[in-house]
């Protein structure tokens, strides 16, 4: 068995790829709506969605851009979206299997970049990054949204913790902090930055990623077991469902 991390991904997405497009966390939110408000004044020529997941930003994005790429590791992730494009009738969506790291566009080609709670998956975060910046035009905007760590260390800790318990192809939730470093490395400059809070229900939570029972059980006691100040901070209730930390940056 192939035990890369790339491969870890592949197995984890790819045979949740309907679960994700179905997904009500996935498919809806105050973030969604920042970013096609963003790009409907944008009205991109090529924008490209990276790491697109269950689509949700490349559905958006095909009602403002000319032509939109949905990228991905996982080829069954990028069927799903294509399949699903097609029964919604947009037609201006392309797919392309692709790491982060490694994206087989040009130089310059992309007037928008928006990546959504993809980058805690890379193997490589400061090299998604710049080429993510190496494929956007120089006047291009980008747009990263994704579960931020909190900047103190308990809390990020417990973070951490139940994401690698709950799905192995977890790399890292990034803190604010980290993101600013990283991205001003990849050679982006931030413009703007907002936040969010995004409840998640425990039971769906685990089930698009298939968490074996073991886990799940150590999940719920690293919860039980938690200071009282982690469970204020994450709003952890009864049933294992809590509360996380979204950011969304505006970067060229």
């Amino acid at each position: 068995m192939n035990t890369s991390h790339d491969s870890v991904v592949q197995r984890q997405f790819g045979p949740q790829a309907q679960a994700y497009v179905e997904s009500s966390v996935h498919a809806a939110g105050a973030d969604l709506d920042w970013i096609e408000q963003y790009v409907s004044q944008l009205s991109p020529t090529h924008a490209l969605d990276l790491g697109c997941g269950g689509g949700h930003v490349a559905y958006r994005l095909a009602r403002h851009a000319e032509r939109v790429i949905a990228s991905d590791l996982s080829a069954d992730m990028v069927g799903a979206v294509l399949e699903t494009a097609a029964d919604k009738g947009l037609a201006n969506i392309e797919g392309q299997v692709a790491s982060a790291a490694d994206l087989p566009f040009a130089d310059n080609t992309f007037d928008c970049v928006v990546c959504r709670f993809s980058a805690h998956h890379w193997r490589d975060f400061v090299g998604g990054l710049t080429e993510a910046r190496r494929v956007l035009k120089q006047d291009g905007v980008a747009l990263f949204i994704d579960v931020a760590a909190p900047e103190n260390a308990l809390a990020d800790t417990h973070l951490q913790a139940i994401e690698l318990l709950r799905d192995p192809s977890h790399v890292r939730d990034y803190r604010p902090s980290e993101w600013s470093s990283a991205l001003a490395l990849a050679g982006f400059e931030i413009k703007s930055l907002r936040r969010w809070k995004l409840r998640m229900d425990f039971e769906p939570w685990i089930a698009r990623m298939r968490t074996p029972d073991a886990h799940v059980a150590a999940i719920r006691s690293l919860q039980e077991a938690a200071a009282e100040e982690l469970r204020q901070y994450f709003t952890i209730e009864q049933d294992g469902s809590f509360v996380l930390d979204t950011t969304g940056i505006e970067a060229m």
